[in-house]
């Protein structure tokens, strides 16, 4: 998922930091640096009208320190910026990451209240501990850095559907007894045509290492001439209609949906479901790769779900802490002001605070393809990528719930996900229709204080931002539509927690909205990301007109999802080393 709890669209997965403890590094003379966070005298941080912890960055920065240039400097600290970085680092380049908030992780970081500590964005993963060619590219990543992380493992979620609530079980045989009982034979026997078409356009998909892609022409070397042994063996493995099948691995998978003859209602509104899960677009907009992909890792034998002990915060923190160990660099509170072009070509960033940090070989952007291009010199860019640009279509924001109450009258089989859908007629995508629900402490109890709970609810992509421009924060209207917006994802909660829930008696409330989105993760408009139907649209490429200057993250290819980005920050620090470079880090990681 991608933001909020959204499934991850390429391979699948999800994070921990050590949540808002000082963190030490290395400054460029070799003393130790500490940066400490706001606190209020309680230990606590202190908090904005919204009751979410403020954030010094985003009024101010602090002057940066340490040696200022580096080979290459990554603005933004999300997955792909610190999965780029930290691969620069192990690929022996000098590599500063800058990041506007007090803690790293972008979306994917975790926050601490009242020693509850919350997951701000994706919550739902798979494959973190793979390893392979095959394995998820945030694995990939990690096993190149040599960091690890300790997961607990599941294999279901409640869903609460209008036919009824039952729980989802990944394999191959177990959702079939569901589809029985809510929608019948004739979605049974859809559901099994399904899997005997797309199964074995598997191998395909998942033939080519994410980790053996670069954005030049040295991918001949890296991927096609590197895995053309094991594509062309997994085209003779799956037999002329496999291989026939293969070939729509890069349209929409409505079309296999349509080829296959699906008509059965539920089969249709669940494929829906899951594509949205994963990409934010129904099944009409998702690449059959990645759907493909994502069937492969779920109706498997022997497969399962994971959680990251500690949190979504325990991938930010491998991340960084693998960087580190191979010299990288990371300053938070160090807000981008400008990206500087000297000569046609980016050679480095102007911070808030005035200063000018050099990057010798390449500047790359981890911030959205609009945050972007706010940060260049407007006469430098061609007029053509400004206009793609502001031509792209956003998907919509988000509203969070974060939660911390008793776990007393709460039962205790409680799973940690749960997925309402309020209406199926209005789709999946509709605004107030699908919440989705975690509750992290059922698998890792350290997330909240001895017999209590965390939780995160949101509304995934589809809260229109209309709706809150132009409002101020601290307002009556604002505090007014906030608390009218927010009871959808309450009913949820009342609805998956059961009657021993109250609402009254949670220790910790916080609502936020496209406005808190917008603020906190510094994305323009609060929005998930680009809005791209496969079939109708590519995501752009990660190199740009002007020469040095490179982005990363959801922008950018293969799109949205933790998986995704990882692959897409994994892209640009492949092209930025040489091919050999490259090709001794996938045997060094058995690739």
């Amino acid at each position: 998922m991608a933001l909020g709890i959204i499934l991850p669209s390429f391979p699948q997965s999800h994070f921990n930091f050590p949540v808002y403890h000082p963190k030490s590094r290395r400054n460029s003379n070799g003393n130790s640096r500490t940066t400490f966070l706001a606190r209020n005298s309680n230990g606590t941080q202190p908090s904005s009208a919204n009751g979410y912890p403020t954030t010094p960055t985003l009024t101010e920065s602090k002057p940066f320190s340490g040696k200022p240039e580096a080979d290459v400097i990554v603005i933004g600290s999300g997955i792909a910026g610190l999965c780029c970085a930290g691969l620069l680092a192990r690929y022996e380049q000098e590599v500063l990451v800058l990041e506007s908030h007090d803690l790293p992780g972008g979306a994917a970081h975790s926050f601490e209240i009242k020693d509850y500590k919350f997951d701000s964005g994706p919550s739902l993963f798979s494959g973190l501990q793979s390893r392979g060619p095959q394995a998820n590219p945030l694995a990939q990543v990690l096993d190149a850095l040599g960091e690890s992380l300790p997961c607990a493992k599941y294999d279901s979620w409640m869903v609460y559907v209008p036919e009824g609530e039952f729980l989802s079980r990944i394999g191959p045989t177990e959702f079939f007894k569901d589809l029985e009982k809510y929608a019948g034979p004739d979605a049974v026997r859809e559901w099994q045509k399904l899997l005997d078409a797309i199964l074995p356009m598997s191998v395909a998909a998942m033939a080519l290492p994410p980790l053996s892609i670069r954005g030049d022409l040295g991918v001949l070397s890296t991927a096609a001439a590197r895995y053309a042994p094991s594509l062309l063996k997994s085209f003779a493995q799956m037999g002329p209609q496999g291989a026939l099948g293969a070939t729509k691995l890069l349209k929409p998978f409505s079309e296999i949906i349509d080829s296959l003859e699906l008509k059965d209602p539920f089969i249709r509104n669940w494929v829906d479901l899951l594509s949205f899960l994963l990409a934010g677009v129904k099944s009409n907009g998702i690449l059959s790769a990645e759907m493909v992909y994502m069937f492969a890792e779920w109706y498997k034998p022997g497969c399962s779900l994971e959680y990251p002990l500690q949190g979504s915060g325990a991938i930010v923190n491998a991340l960084v802490r693998g960087m580190q160990k191979y010299g990288g660099r990371i300053s938070l509170r160090s807000h981008v002001e400008k990206i500087v072009v000297e000569n046609g070509r980016a050679i480095g960033v102007k911070l808030r605070s005035g200063q000018f940090l050099r990057a010798k070989k390449a500047v790359v952007s981890n911030a959205s393809m609009w945050d972007t291009l706010d940060l260049l010199p407007k006469e430098v860019i061609p007029k053509s990528y400004q206009n793609s640009i502001k031509m792209t279509p956003q998907c919509e924001s988000f509203m969070h719930l974060h939660l911390g109450f008793d776990a007393e009258g709460i039962r205790e089989d409680l799973g940690i996900h749960h997925i309402v859908v309020n209406d199926w007629v209005r789709g999946v995508d509709a605004d107030q229709n699908v919440v989705l629900i975690s509750v992290p402490s059922v698998l890792s109890p350290d997330l909240a204080p001895p017999g209590k709970h965390v939780l995160h609810a949101y509304l995934p992509g589809t809260e229109p931002f209309e709706l809150w421009e132009g409002m101020d924060r601290r307002s009556t209207e604002y505090k007014q539509l906030k608390a009218e917006r927010s009871e959808v994802m309450w009913r949820a909660v009342e609805r998956a927690l059961g009657p021993g829930f109250n609402r009254e008696k949670c220790e910790v409330k916080l609502v936020g909205t496209p406005l808190t989105h917008q603020r906190f993760l510094r994305r323009n408009r609060g929005t998930y990301g680009p809005a791209i139907q496969a079939g109708k649209g590519t995501f752009p490429g990660h190199a740009t007109p002007i020469p040095q200057l490179f982005c990363c993250g959801d922008s950018t290819f293969p799109g949205i999802g933790v998986p995704a980005v990882a692959a897409s920050g994994a892209i640009v620090a492949n092209t930025l080393v040489s091919v050999s470079k490259h090709s001794q880090l996938l045997e060094a990681i058995g690739i």
